[in-house]
């Protein structure tokens, strides 16, 4: 929108980026404009407070120009601009700044982004020009390669891309996300409440208040008969930026990073981050989803540095039984440069009769553990981001400095709900224990119903809220009116065209022949879910039978 009624053949379009600024005022021969240099330096200083957010490194006005401004501003009250900003100033690309033709258009002549892409690379090249018979100069954007390497969360895709049809309308379900249905309990929104009323809303400590790592330290004492000390515990902004902050602490260029499969979508993206090498070893649905160590023993190499294990598991929901985690640490004990990352934040969402055990419990492992947790899941807490991590204090000070120098310290209102959720008794208390029976509930129903379906194959969860179903008896069916579905990602797309249910496909999580159901909705929802994928399912004919 333009703040003057001029038409638009009487405006030059500039683009935001300046040109270099010279030490001094340029002497009036070097340029083709009849403009003066305190007129340049006037608009070079307007340019650079409305830019200074999106140009950091705009250079200061040296003195000379600065006294010369300032002696001839009142000379320029005739001269001032009729400005117009593109919408695209938003998104922080572009943006198009419209100066009327009576000041000289050849004065700043800058013209649009182009973008080029280069070796999967995103450049993006500005040309500006001081006057008439200047070069283009191209500015290079180029990404960082590890940037680069890093693949979009597909979670997170599908379930902005479910978002988007509910709100045009579409009355889609969606089960994608990883995110309970429940409202945070009451005594836990009330402590965050009274933080902001009684005025606990600065800044924490880095790695969080004395009193919610003190609580920390409790609770693993108490439940995972772990001892920790409040400096062995660093409270982050959700268990994912206590993953990632351990990965980049412990990590090397060119180390590896071994993942058992089906894994979070987020694990082989984080050791990328650090530059190390995810090494995927692939666990069966005959198996529970669960690591045989002998696979593990046979692709431990010098370069191995992290074992990632996550039980209850997300996507899965396996639960690792101790004996098996005994045989992992009998096999980690023989390599005294791999350390074990053990991600518990679904631990108390969990069956009977299966029981979790922290990995760094068992005999020679609390050296070499980086247990990380959080309130996210069991606590209904999504929005409220708060994890953290405890290990030997030699790395979590690491992850500490990584944090000082990124986010600093937790929400201090958070902080404080997190002690109130830990005050609500072992394992979250009967505020927890509602919630875990409703999840069970709802398991029950989906393995009964999916049990159903010709050529569906399944591992009953353990813990967790998901189920990971083996569809790929249906993959080379030809669909009239929609295609071949040849795999995951085309069979959730299937179900979500078809059935208006969404879905994660299993490729995201290092197994295409399975797909992802979220049981995080009320039974009501789900039993829709169920009836539509049936009808969806009864549409198709596996390869074999056509």
């Amino acid at each position: 929108m333009k703040k003057r009624n001029e038409s638009s053949s009487d405006l030059t379009s500039l683009h935001y980026h300046l040109p270099p600024l010279p030490p001094n005022p340029a002497p009036s021969h070097q340029t083709t404009t009849t403009t003066t240099p305190v007129l340049y330096y006037y608009y070079y200083y307007k340019f650079s407070l409305l830019f200074q957010s999106y140009l950091p490194d705009i250079p200061p006005i040296p003195p000379m120009a600065a006294a010369q401004i300032s002696s001839g501003i009142s000379s320029l009250t005739n001269h001032s601009p009729a400005i117009a900003f593109d919408s695209s100033l938003t998104s922080a690309r572009s943006a198009t700044i419209s100066f009327s033709k009576n000041l000289n258009p050849t004065l700043l002549a800058i013209r649009s982004l182009e973008t080029r892409r280069h070796h999967k690379s995103s450049t993006v090249c500005s040309a500006v020009t001081i006057d008439n018979n200047s070069e283009p100069m191209e500015l290079d954007t180029t990404l960082s390669p590890r940037v680069n390497s890093v693949k979009p969360s597909k979670t997170v895709a599908i379930s902005d891309q479910a978002a988007a049809l509910v709100e045009a309308g579409v009355p889609v379900i969606r089960l994608a996300a990883g995110e309970p249905d429940f409202d945070t309990p009451a005594v836990i929104a009330e402590a965050g409440i009274n933080a902001i009323r009684e005025g606990y809303t600065r800044y924490t400590p880095n790695a969080g208040t004395l009193e919610l790592r003190t609580a920390i330290c409790k609770k693993l004492k108490e439940e995972n008969d772990l001892s920790y000390t409040p400096d062995q515990i660093v409270v982050s902004n959700g268990a994912k930026q206590s993953i990632l902050q351990a990965v980049l602490a412990v990590c090397s260029p060119g180390d590896e990073v071994i993942i058992p499969a089906p894994f979070w979508v987020s694990y082989p993206e984080m050791a990328r981050l650090a530059d190390a090498t995810p090494v995927i070893l692939p666990a069966s649905i005959s198996e529970n989803f669960l690591l045989d160590p002998k696979l593990l023993e046979s692709k431990i190499t010098e370069k191995s540095r992290l074992l990632i294990l996550c039980s209850p598991s997300n996507p899965t929901g396996s639960v690792y039984p101790k004996k098996l985690l005994e045989e992992i640490a009998h096999v980690v004990a023989k390599h005294p440069r791999l350390l074990v990352l053990s991600d518990e934040i679904y631990e108390h969402i969990i069956y009977a009769p299966a029981v979790h055990t922290s990995f760094a419990s068992l005999p020679g492992m609390w050296e070499r553990t980086l247990t990380v947790n959080g309130f996210s899941k069991a606590f209904a807490m999504t929005g409220w981001r708060l994890g953290y991590i405890a290990g030997p204090k030699h790395f979590v000070a690491a992850c500490n400095k990584i944090q000082s120098q990124s986010t600093s310290g937790a929400s201090s209102i958070a902080q404080k709900a997190a002690v109130a959720a830990l005050g609500m008794g072992h394992a979250g208390g009967e505020a927890v224990a509602h919630m875990v029976k409703a999840f069970r509930e709802r398991r029950d129903f989906l393995v009964s119903a999916f049990g159903e379906l010709e050529g569906v194959k399944m591992s009953e969860p353990q813990g967790a809220f998901y189920l990971f179903l083996d569809f790929s008896y249906y993959y080379g069916t030809e669909v009239e009116g929609f295609g071949l579905i040849k795999d995951s990602e085309s069979l959730c797309r299937y179900f979500l065209e078809q059935g208006q249910v969404a879905l994660v496909p299993g490729d995201a999580f290092g197994d295409d022949t399975c797909i992802r159901i979220s049981y995080a909705a009320s039974l009501s929802t789900l039993q829709a879910a169920a009836e539509r994928i049936k009808k969806a399912i009864l549409t198709l004919k596996s390869p074999a039978s056509v």
